[in-house]
Formats: C-alpha cells, sequence, structure tokens
C-alpha cells in the first residue's frame, strides 16, 4: 500500500504520517484532501496522538482488509459492476476474513470507558462511520439490560432530579423503566 503521503498533526503537537489512502478513510480528511488542503500538516485539534494513533490503526486494518478482499475476489471488473462467480473456497476465504476482522475489532475495543469517549469524538469530528459505528456499539452494550441509575454510575453521571420529579418521570413514562 504505498500512495502518496499525508501528515497529521494531533491537539498535543504529535505529527504523523500515513498514506493517501489511509487518511481517506476519514470523510474530513477526504475532503482536505479533495480540496488541496493536504499540503503541508493538516492540524487535527480535537484529537490527541494517543487517540489518533488507534484511529490510524483502526483506519489502517480496513484499508488493508479491504484490498484483501479485492484481490481474493473472484469476479471480473465490467465498468463499475462486478460479475462474480460462485466459488465455494471463496465464500469460505471470505467468511474466515469477516471472522478474523471481527476478532481484530473485538481486541480494538478492548479499551477503558475514557478512551472509548475520546475514540467516539474523534470518529464523529473525522467522520469515520465503522469506527463511530463501533464505539456507539460498545457504549450500548455497557448500558443494554442496565437500569437508569446502573447507568448513572458507569458514566458517572449526577443525578439532577428530586425524588419527586424522578417518580414522576417514571410514572409517566413506565414503559421505559421495564
Amino acid at each position: 500500500m504505498s500512495s502518496t503521503k499525508v501528515f497529521l498533526r494531533s491537539s498535543d503537537g504529535e505529527t504523523f504520517e500515513i498514506d493517501e489512502v489511509v487518511a481517506s478513510a476519514s470523510e474530513t480528511l477526504k475532503n482536505i484532501i479533495e480540496d488541496g488542503g493536504s499540503v503541508g500538516v493538516i492540524p487535527i485539534p480535537n484529537v490527541s496522538s494517543k487517540i489518533l494513533t488507534k484511529v490510524i490503526g483502526y483506519c489502517k486494518k480496513h484499508i488493508e482488509d479491504n484490498e484483501s478482499a479485492k484481490k481474493s475476489s473472484n469476479g471480473v471488473e465490467k465498468g463499475k459492476e462486478i460479475l462474480r462467480e460462485y466459488d465455494e473456497e471463496e465464500g469460505k476465504r471470505e467468511k474466515v476474513r469477516v471472522e478474523e476482522l471481527k476478532k481484530w475489532e473485538a481486541n480494538y475495543m478492548d479499551i477503558d470507558q475514557k478512551v472509548l469517549y475520546h475514540l467516539m469524538k474523534a470518529a464523529n469530528y473525522l467522520e469515520i462511520k465503522g469506527l463511530l459505528d463501533l464505539t456507539v456499539e460498545k457504549a450500548a452494550n455497557m448500558i443494554r439490560g442496565k437500569t437508569p441509575d446502573q447507568i448513572r454510575e458507569i458514566f458517572n453521571i449526577k443525578n439532577d432530579f428530586t425524588p419527586e420529579e424522578e417518580k414522576k418521570i417514571r410514572q409517566e413514562n413506565a414503559w421505559a423503566f421495564d
């Protein structure tokens, strides 16, 4: 995977050199590059070097995975369509590739809550849909089946309702607390 290099500068001043194709996994960076803004260093003011390292790792993995999926495809390109012959072995390889990617993502998302929060913000800011979906899914799994009090505890949220207000909310919205 060799292409034009792009330089990114994190909020704490660290500079990263990555392939343009990897940077283009981010819609935000892709637009900057297409608009000619990739000359020099692209500042990423909302993302620390620690988080930007994880974001770049995610983008590299998914670019590599997409390239390997294209290479293993038993198709003939015709315009924008790919005509594929069914190949049982190819189907098995694809299944293995997808399972390996899921394992990689599960390992990748083995992070603490603080990193999850910053990674989610970075994915949103940089418009990396797959990464945003992955982080949101992790957060959703953290609260699935939990009571409001448990969720407050998980995310360290102060309950600013009085007991009377909370009782009224629970009565009016009983369906949400079942």
